[in-house]
């Protein structure tokens, strides 16, 4: 299942929501211009190593970039056009909501929070692998269980794919964030060793960031008012 949009109405223009599918897609157009080997030091530079992050808990790293800022860049890196697409769009229908409840200012604190949160829950996982870990489905999985909490009845028009046939359905909301991250805990969980070595876009599925940044949103987002206006 794939979410197109959601029918509940929002109160404000979402400018962070936009800024930030803005900023990512901006980013990832840079990373297309980059030869193979630039690419790959921009990775080291701004993804999260988790060997790196970890020596430099201890102060044995000095780069241009401190080690703890790339739990941020990170989240506005990608590795292919389909996860940049995908995450973008998970974005762009439910993050408007979680903005129009929290404000400007307290949405993009709670979604950098997320996203940074996150990706130290999969850096616990594998604390010296050597493989950049970077991309933004840490914080958008805060936003979804941000989303679940607050709108779990919303209808959500999503695309479904039956083989060769495609349709459309109203679904509701907690019925597709519950399978997003039921599928996200079994395969975390089944295949906890192989999770070990995968990063949010680089070698397979960062389950456990996925996992913690949903956590964390369901948390954080109460905490900043999610639910100040009822």
């Amino acid at each position: 299942m794939f979410p197109l949009y959601d029918e509940n109405p929002t109160r404000i223009t979402p400018y962070i929501t936009y800024g930030l599918i803005g900023m990512n897609v901006l980013v990832f157009l840079h990373e297309f211009t980059l030869p193979d080997a630039q690419l790959q030091q921009f990775f080291q530079l701004y993804a999260v190593i988790p060997q790196q992050l970890t020596a430099s808990f201890g102060g044995a790293i000095n780069q241009p970039v401190p080690e703890w800022a790339t739990l941020f860049t990170s989240q506005f890196l990608h590795g292919g056009w389909w996860h940049l697409i995908s995450n973008m769009v998970f974005l762009w229908v439910f993050g408007n909501n979680i903005e129009d409840r929290l404000g400007h200012f307290k949405y993009i604190v709670f979604y950098l929070a997320c996203g940074a949160l996150a990706a130290l829950c999969q850096w616990f996982i594998g604390m010296d692998s050597t493989i950049p870990s970077l991309g933004a489905s840490g914080a958008i999985a805060g936003v979804l269980g941000a989303y679940l909490i607050r709108f779990p009845h919303t209808l959500v028009r999503t695309l479904i794919f039956l083989g060769f046939f495609i349709t459309t359905l109203r679904v509701p909301a907690w019925v597709l964030i519950g399978l997003f991250i039921l599928q996200n805990v079994i395969s975390g969980v089944a295949d906890l060793q192989k999770a070990v070595n995968m990063t949010m876009e680089t070698g397979g599925v960062a389950y456990w960031a996925h996992i913690g940044g949903f956590v964390f949103g369901l948390v954080l987002g109460p905490l900043l008012g999610l639910f100040n206006d009822d």
